[in-house]
């Protein structure tokens, strides 16, 4: 009988972020007339909450700034730009990290590493952070597979990788027709 080996927790964690213009946070108005049960409690909570604007409660538009929660959809001829971030949470030091990121498309795998070089080491609670930039050149499914490999402190190889999928579409598509006049 086969026992599939217990998985091994990384030491490294991989966070993986797109950059991208952010957006204002929008709150849910819960608004009652003073005439209402509760009188004026909702408005007030509202006018207290520091993510609303001033005088402009009711609008729902807020002055605090959100962070993307998904990859979404890139335009063709945007720049692709991603925050890479690898960080020791164990409490032993790390040697020779090695964090490669390509982006497959249907018809390439393109190498978007600064450098492919390994860091000699990574104490506790550091971490190692890349910033890569791509031109959007080919519509359609686009991967970004970003792979870690380094070494424990008692000399065993790890390595593990991470898929973010996201589509490109066309910002702008023209028809034509001709007729022909008589």
């Amino acid at each position: 009988m086969e026992v599939n080996p217990p998985k091994q927790e990384h030491l490294l964690a991989l966070k993986v972020m797109r950059l991208t213009k952010p957006t204002l946070f929008t709150n849910i108005p819960v608004t009652c007339e003073e005439k209402d049960l509760p009188g004026d409690l909702f408005n007030q909570l509202m006018r207290d909450d520091p993510s609303t604007v001033n005088g402009a409660e009711i609008l729902m538009l807020g002055e605090m700034l959100t962070l993307p929660q998904n990859f979404g959809n890139i335009f063709l001829g945007e720049t692709f730009s991603s925050y890479i971030s690898v960080h020791n949470d164990s409490n032993q030091v790390v040697k020779d990290i090695l964090v490669k990121a390509d982006l497959q498309t249907s018809s390439q795998r393109l190498n978007l590493s600064a450098s492919n070089a390994a860091v000699a080491e990574l104490k506790p609670d550091c971490c190692i952070d890349d910033v890569i930039h791509h031109e959007v050149k080919e519509i359609g499914t686009h991967i970004l597979v970003c792979a870690v490999s380094y070494t424990t402190q008692g000399g065993e190889k790890m390595y593990f990788r991470k898929f973010f999928k996201f589509q490109v579409l066309k910002p702008l598509d023209v028809k034509t027709k001709f007729y022909n006049a008589e």
